[in-house]
């Protein structure tokens, strides 16, 4: 615990917070029942390098859209990374057609371009910014991160203002453990933050939520694939294979 810092947790016997409410502002003993019975639309922003895009992507987003009930998710690759270095980055252009590539025919997951379209560097709380303009009150923003990028949140632009822009879905990693996320958002985000421990999730001040959600770990990423390309290894399934003919017969990834 950050020294200084009260740590509330909602339901302890020391704890002065008020009953539980629903993130969604509806009374209720059991928060989950709302993201079970949405009474709203909700859009998942799930966005990254996709350099490529793999299975554990795809297997994450699935998870994710049936837990919280999101009307769609949308796969934002990043156009020009504020942190990331670029030199193995292929272009915008075919990332995104391999994001197309792999959600083709899923009637829950979408591309978005908007990174390109906009210019200037991919900063996520002009992009957040963005779609809360276009849809208004009326839809609710799940912004899908993993663990160890939201545990550098502190780093991006404007960061505490995403906090009242859209929930957060925070996926878990192995060796990261849950009080860090604890300490860091009591210490780095907001100290009135509110901690749900049954539902792995925390109330920020806003009103809005970040939830801790465990998916189905598997051992892929796009470094890995990058990493046996650049050996002369199979990357078969680890990604979809039309990204994968897509990889090969553009002789991406190699020396």
């Amino acid at each position: 615990m950050v020294q200084g810092i009260r740590y509330k947790v909602q339901g302890s016997k020391t704890s002065t917070v008020p009953k539980p409410i629903s993130v969604f502002g509806e009374k209720t003993s059991s928060p989950q029942s709302t993201i079970a019975n949405p009474k709203s639309l909700r859009l998942g922003l799930f966005g990254g390098a996709f350099n490529p895009i793999h299975l554990g992507h795809l297997r994450a987003a699935t998870e994710i859209q049936e837990a919280f009930s999101l009307s769609r998710i949308l796969f934002i690759p990043t156009a020009v990374p504020p942190h990331k270095v670029t030199w193995n980055l292929l272009p915008f252009a075919h990332r995104l057609k391999m994001v197309r590539l792999a959600i083709a025919g899923h009637p829950f997951l979408k591309a978005s371009d908007i990174e390109k379209k906009r210019g200037g560097k991919s900063y996520s709380i002009r992009t957040l910014r963005y779609f809360k303009q276009t849809f208004g009150p009326k839809v609710e923003l799940f912004f899908i991160i993993g663990i160890d990028a939201f545990l550098e949140i502190n780093t991006w632009r404007e960061y505490c203002n995403l906090f009242k822009l859209c929930h957060f879905v925070v996926m878990d990693r192995p060796g990261y453990h849950r009080n860090r996320i604890q300490e860091f958002l009591l210490r780095e985000i907001d100290p009135d933050i509110i901690y749900f421990p049954k539902e792995n999730r925390f109330l920020h001040p806003s009103g809005l939520s970040i939830y801790l959600f465990s998916i189905t770990l598997m051992d892929i990423s796009s470094t890995r694939i990058r990493r046996l390309r650049q050996i002369n290894q199979s990357i078969r399934y680890l990604l979809p294979e039309p990204v994968e003919d897509y990889i090969i017969r553009r002789n991406f990834y190699v020396p």
